[in-house]
């Protein structure tokens, strides 16, 4: 079998004093925090999509990152040599899970049967090399957006047919995800959305969206899968509006169809980012509800007015998302997959292994300075704000208590209620000492 990195060896800790970009400085897998290994918090996995089909293409001309597993020019075969680069990948970078879209994996034939067939093929031969490594698989999904036929969506699609077909390929990517031991099934509405109102009955089409999801549950009770399924939010792009804006509307929509004991949140930072939030506001927002499931680990640019799914070095961006973490106690069955890419212009193939050795990293580091803050001052000074709801009146408040007319009575008795101040400065100052 072909060697595709044959100039990179596993990946090592080799600890903070080490200067070498290809070893991990704060990622020692078996470093015990909170009670679990560094591991088994963080459940990293690596993306089918970006690190093997991705080759820096963007909208103003085609990618210059020449990446040799896509070279043959036969789609079976370079399918399989896509399969041997990404199994050599994990296990030289030492992730324990991966992702995979069906096209990903596998070459879209001229019909369904010959998809289906195309997909199995290669599922069988990831079966062998997850058994061969080691490395499990953490989530499958469909890829209902790149083939002209989903224009205008796949399971919102106002042409019946067009639903059907897209049914075919998430019916195929469930039994592979099944067959493969996948712990997850995630939705990505890539273009259930629409480009203008004029020409789109949106209530039918979010309707046709719910009764699309509910049969894949109960096909998954049918085969006995079970794996979280997961819906992945972006507010927009490549339609101008999609359906699953965010983790808040999300959890509505699921909530009003009667589908929220079936699905998580798979969040994406650089998606909230694209809905005018910090990243961890909707993160927050999907653990608040009891339904944040998953994380796809990257972040975008402020700048920039697309998804940009850069490598997620930013330590206070990872610290913040490991705080709300922490304080769900966990991802699991779920992880911190890294839908990240390399800059168009990082051309060398070790450039991938730097993107995910400084990500890891980074999230290792955030892991261990959450664990502290979370023990620390902060938590305490946040409870201490809304200790007038702890007893009394505020208690019986959240209780449900009082009426309007109560508090009336009670805002009349206690007259001007005395100024406290929300401190900001100090909460940020103490955020910044735990940084470092």
């Amino acid at each position: 079998m072909k060697t595709y990195f044959p100039n990179i060896e596993k990946i090592q800790f080799e600890g903070t004093s080490s200067h070498n970009p290809l070893a991990f400085r704060y990622y020692d897998e078996n470093r015990v925090v909170a009670g679990k290994t560094m591991k088994e918090h963080l459940r990293f996995a690596v993306c089918y999509w970006h690190t093997f089909c991705g080759t820096g293409a963007d909208p103003f001309g085609p990618g210059p990152q020449q990446l040799p597993w896509l070279n043959n020019s036969n789609p079976m075969e370079q399918a399989y040599e896509k399969m041997d680069a990404a199994f050599e990948f994990f296990t030289k970078l030492g992730v324990p899970y991966y992702c995979f879209h069906d096209r990903d994996m596998a070459p879209e034939g001229n019909s369904v049967e010959e998809s289906e067939a195309n997909l199995w093929d290669l599922v069988k031969r990831a079966k062998d090399k997850q058994d061969e490594s080691g490395v499990k698989l953490l989530w499958g999904t469909a890829n209902l957006f790149s083939n002209p036929r989903y224009m205008n969506g796949g399971a919102t699609n106002p042409n019946f047919d067009v639903v059907c077909y897209g049914a075919s390929q998430v019916k195929a990517a469930i039994d592979a995800t099944k067959f493969l031991g996948g712990e997850n099934y995630v939705f990505w509405g890539g273009r259930e959305g629409y480009d203008s109102l004029l020409n789109t009955n949106m209530k039918r089409e979010k309707a046709h969206f719910a009764e699309f999801l509910r049969q894949c549950v109960n096909y998954a009770k049918e085969i006995d899968f079970t794996g979280q399924f997961l819906i992945e939010p972006k507010p927009m792009e490549p339609t101008k509006h999609q359906y699953d804006v965010d983790s808040a509307t999300v959890i509505g929509f699921l909530r009003e169809h009667g589908l929220e004991d079936h699905f998580k949140i798979n969040h994406e930072p650089n998606h909230g980012t694209l809905a005018g939030h910090d990243p961890a506001h909707d993160i927050q927002v999907a653990s608040d509800a009891g339904m944040l499931g998953s994380i796809d680990a990257n972040r975008g640019d402020h700048q920039n007015g697309w998804d940009t799914d850069q490598f997620p070095t930013n330590l206070d961006g990872a610290v913040d998302i490991m705080r709300i973490v922490l304080e769900q106690g966990g991802l699991a069955p779920g992880g911190l997959n890294f839908d990240a890419k390399t800059r168009r212009n990082s051309t060398d193939l070790e450039d991938i292994f730097y993107g995910h050795v400084g990500a890891m990293d980074a999230f290792a580091r955030a892991l261990v300075i959450a664990e502290e803050m979370n023990a620390g001052d902060i938590p305490k000074m946040k409870q201490a704000r809304y200790t007038s709801f702890d007893s009394g009146k505020g208690s019986e408040f959240e209780a449900g208590k009082l009426s309007l007319t109560d508090l009336r009575n009670l805002a009349a008795s206690n007259g001007e209620p005395k100024q406290i101040s929300g401190q900001q400065e100090l909460y940020e100052n103490i955020y910044n000492i735990h940084l470092g």
